[in-house]
């Protein structure tokens, strides 16, 4: 699987909105009893192409959340959006999670669920069409379906890769 994902290079004048996929209680169970932390895995994104994902663990859930938001800023891809929808379809898989993302007209919405929605709706898509297959696993959705994001491309950059003019890569 060739990953050709667009590294963003600086977070500084970014305005990044966080959202919280999901929180996880993890029990230690010591001699001295049982000692809880918690796991948070965060979606940062500008709602303009620009997502990323991380994962916190804390002994409490803001302490969680905050690491989770600092890890998603140090992870961040770009992604192409035209008219509210993604360039083609797409179908990416990480671990047992397998998801579809497909465009969809204007006026659709975002016809995705849980996990794979925040990612969507972060990075700015307001109309497609999604669905998740195997495993319904909030880590490995949320990386299955950054992974497909990072893997679209748009029309410019496939004519520059194949050294062509935009009219000849939509004629043949």
């Amino acid at each position: 699987m060739a990953t050709n994902m667009n590294k963003v290079k600086s977070t500084n004048d970014l305005e990044l909105k966080e959202r919280l996929v999901a929180v996880n209680r993890v029990t230690k169970v010591t001699k001295g009893g049982r000692t809880f932390s918690f796991s948070a895995i965060v979606v940062v994104g500008n709602e303009d192409g620009i997502v990323g994902w991380g994962l916190g663990k804390a002994g409490e859930v803001t302490a969680a959340i905050a690491k989770g938001t600092e890890a998603a800023k140090k992870n961040l891809i770009k992604v192409p959006v035209f008219n509210g929808t993604i360039p083609h379809e797409q179908i990416s898989k990480f671990g047992g999670a397998q998801v579809f993302i497909h465009p969809a007209s204007q006026g659709t919405g975002v016809k995705a669920g849980g996990a794979m929605r925040a990612v969507l709706e972060s990075v700015g898509v307001t109309d497609v069409l999604a669905k998740s297959k195997g495993s319904s696993n909030p880590h490995n959705l949320v990386k299955a379906t950054i992974v497909a994001l990072g893997e679209l491309r748009d029309a410019r950059t496939v004519a520059q890769n194949r050294g062509v003019s935009l009219d000849t890569v939509f004629n043949g």
